[in-house]
């Protein structure tokens, strides 16, 4: 069996039905609590959310502003920005509508502020439109122009036998059509056992790929990390592997040519999730015109051995 490796960093100490270290979309499962937030950690956060949080999250912050702008309105009378008084419900509307123009700087002409208070309010309005407009429009460049990696893991680790013996199988794709040079991962094994007291500690391994970098990724990379007497996994059957508390941790790494600059995906898979039995359905064939073809639909795709 391999000789332990020392932590890589997610923590030792275990419990029995302890959660994966790292997600499916590769974030850390880590809840922190009692953590103090600072104005700095905002651009982070939302140049990191998916679209549609950010875009919901800007339209609650547009609605609620204005909002805020329409009452302020309200309070000193919208007859000072040129609305005829009518009912409540028809003058909060009108003084909304008033905001939206203010803050986007749109002012079609119909409604004006008069008065002292009403200049004030909406001069300091169209202050916080041009701040606003001039951060979301740092967000989202900075949200298009952010390296992301785009690589897709398979959704199964499978176990099947290899070159006459038993191994683990897993497999990657580069979703763009960029050049994907010098792509290497690194795969650890976490493996959580009992201890005499009763606790459980998680035991890590370093586990060695038949190959692991290559020049080019132009289609799809199997992964294989064959079980025989250097793997931490030999002198188990195939019915206890399933049943091990463990978690293979990759990280995979690569230079995108569309970014120039180095490239870093995490990902997992629990051994609770192993499929055993089957072996990956090719993905890439050749068309009529000689062609090679990569169909992503296949990338999953599994048959039995």
């Amino acid at each position: 069996m391999n000789e332990r490796v020392e932590d890589p960093g997610v923590g030792a100490f275990s419990k029995e039905k302890a959660k994966r270290f790292i997600n499916q979309d590769g974030t850390f499962n880590v809840k922190h609590i009692n953590k103090k937030r600072t104005v700095n950690e905002a651009y982070t956060y939302l140049i990191s959310i998916g679209w549609p949080h950010f875009f919901t999250l800007l339209l609650v912050g547009f609605i609620f502003l204005n909002l805020f702008f329409a009452v302020s309105y309200l309070i000193i009378g919208v007859n000072y920005i040129g609305v005829q008084r009518q009912s409540v419900f028809t003058d909060f509307f009108r003084a909304f509508f008033f905001s939206v123009q203010t803050i986007t700087s749109v002012g079609y002409g119909r409604f004006s502020p008069q008065g002292m208070a009403a200049g004030l309010i909406s001069s300091f309005e169209a202050l916080v439109g041009l701040v606003c407009f001039a951060f979301i429009t740092g967000l989202l460049y900075g949200r298009f122009s952010k390296p992301r990696s785009n690589i897709r893991f398979s959704k199964s680790i499978l176990l099947c036998t290899h070159k006459g013996a038993d191994a683990l199988m897993f497999r990657l794709v580069s979703r763009r059509k960029s050049l994907t040079v010098l792509p290497k991962i690194k795969a650890s094994l976490s493996l959580s056992k009992l201890m005499e007291d009763g606790s459980y500690k998680n035991n890590f391994f370093e586990l060695k790929l038949e190959r692991e970098t290559i020049t080019y990724l132009p289609t799809t990379w199997t992964l294989v990390h064959q079980i025989d007497d250097d793997s931490p996994l030999k002198g188990y059957s195939r019915a206890e592997i399933l049943k091990l508390q463990a978690e293979l941790l990759l990280l995979f790494s690569y230079h995108d040519d569309s970014f120039n600059q180095e490239l870093h995906r995490v990902h997992s898979y629990i051994f609770k999730n192993i499929r055993a039995g089957y072996k990956f359905k090719k993905a890439f064939y050749f068309n009529d015109e000689g062609k090679l073809v990569l169909d992503h639909d296949l990338i999953d795709e599994i048959v039995p051995e």
